[in-house]
């Protein structure tokens, strides 16, 4: 008996790259979602209202402070008791952007932070929308030094898609194991997957590098 059967490894790839498009998929909608979602709740935590202030911190100190599986239990096994039911990939989605997304507000929070207070002040002064404030003052300076963290967190949720296998999604780790069952034999399409995440890992990598030198270069 070969140790790696690497017919048996062709034979199963097809299926596993069918898989790897759902991981890629979820990583991809989840880190916008993730972006998109943290902005607000680091503009939100970072705000002097109270009422708005308050809630945005809750929200990501809990979140931060429980693990993404028991999120996504909660999010697809309780919701649907209050009459809110969605697929296994809606919640693998939201679970994990949700989740990624208060860990991003303390890195936009950190780079907002980073902005000279001579900037903010400036923007008081010229009376200027805080919209506009943002867009075309604040944020273009607060991103250049998070571009790292983020890509960081970008191919951390990556790693972290097979959590939702835990709910039924079948994403490339749950399509090894449907694998591994049905033929009594795991090394083959455990190792592609990790060769899968290691290669995916790296371009990610490779891209937010790119990204971030481009940026210092304006």
């Amino acid at each position: 008996m070969t140790l790696f059967d690497w017919s048996y490894a062709a034979q199963i790839l097809p299926d596993l790259l069918r898989a790897s498009l759902n991981t890629v998929g979820i990583t991809l909608i989840g880190f916008l979602i993730a972006i998109v979602l943290g902005l607000f709740l680091a503009i939100g935590r970072r705000s002097r209202k109270f009422w708005l202030s308050w809630p945005a911190t809750a929200v990501i100190e809990f979140i931060r402070s429980t693990p993404l599986l028991i999120q996504v239990y909660f999010l697809y096994y309780v919701l649907p008791n209050y009459g809110l039911s969605l697929t296994a990939m809606q919640v693998g989605i939201l679970g994990i952007g949700l989740h990624y997304a208060c860990y991003i507000a303390e890195v936009y929070r950190s780079g907002l932070d980073a902005v000279p207070r001579a900037q903010w002040e400036a923007v008081t002064a010229l009376n200027i929308a805080p919209y506009d404030a943002y867009r075309n003052i604040i944020l273009p300076q607060a991103l250049r030094p998070i571009v790292p963290p983020l890509g960081n967190y970008l191919v951390a949720m990556l790693k972290d898609t097979p959590v939702l296998s835990a709910i039924t999604v079948v994403e490339i780790m749950q399509q090894a194991k449907n694998i591994g069952s049905e033929h009594f034999r795991y090394l083959e399409p455990i190792t592609l997957v990790g060769l899968f995440f290691l290669a995916l890992s790296l371009a990610l990598a490779y891209l937010v590098r790119r990204l971030e030198t481009r940026m210092e270069l304006r």
